[in-house]
């Protein structure tokens, strides 16, 4: 696995998370219980820190970062989709950002929201609970998000997680 430590920060990976072989974990990165990080995606904590909840998964290729004035904060629960970057943003917990959405500094995303695919929510955007954020730059559609859209994809993550923890193995 490339998990490295930088300096004095060390990533905290909990026992029952799961990190494919082929993703990048740097620095000041703590990624909760049953939480997912799949291949090609990259967890830089290298300016600041970068918090994955419990529960959520951060989908192949997908790029986290951070600020030293603005952490990514992922909350529980979570699907962050294949291509995704997030920096210096907070997506709380229950939320779906969709495939190759961008959400930048300061970007609020409530829980039970969703970023749709190739949406980019930028610096200082708040997206209300319930709501979607659609397009470039996002524009916000209310009380959209059906709750079980994104729990039974989240859930379906916790258990891939599991079955890769258990079953992956490399065959050269």
């Amino acid at each position: 696995m490339a998990i490295y430590a930088l300096g004095d920060a060390v990533p905290q990976i909990h026992p029952d998370a799961f990190v494919h072989p082929d993703a990048t974990v740097i620095g000041n990165v703590w990624i909760g219980a049953q939480s997912s990080v799949w291949p090609q995606a990259v967890l830089r904590g290298d300016n600041g820190e970068i918090h994955i909840g419990a529960r959520s998964s951060i989908q192949d290729g997908s790029v986290l970062h951070t600020t030293p004035m603005h952490f990514t904060i992922v909350g529980d629960d979570c699907v962050i989709g294949h291509l995704v970057h997030l920096e210096g943003c907070t997506i709380e917990s229950g939320s779906l950002i969709g495939n190759g959405a961008v959400v930048l500094h300061r970007a609020i995303v409530r829980s039970g929201a969703l970023v749709g695919s190739n949406a980019v929510v930028p610096n200082d955007m708040e997206v209300p609970s319930g709501a979607m954020a659609l397009g470039i730059p996002a524009k916000i559609r209310e009380n959209t998000v059906v709750a079980e859209m994104i729990s039974t994809g989240a859930q379906s993550y916790v258990l891939n997680g599991a079955r890769y923890k258990t079953q992956l193995r490399r065959i050269e």
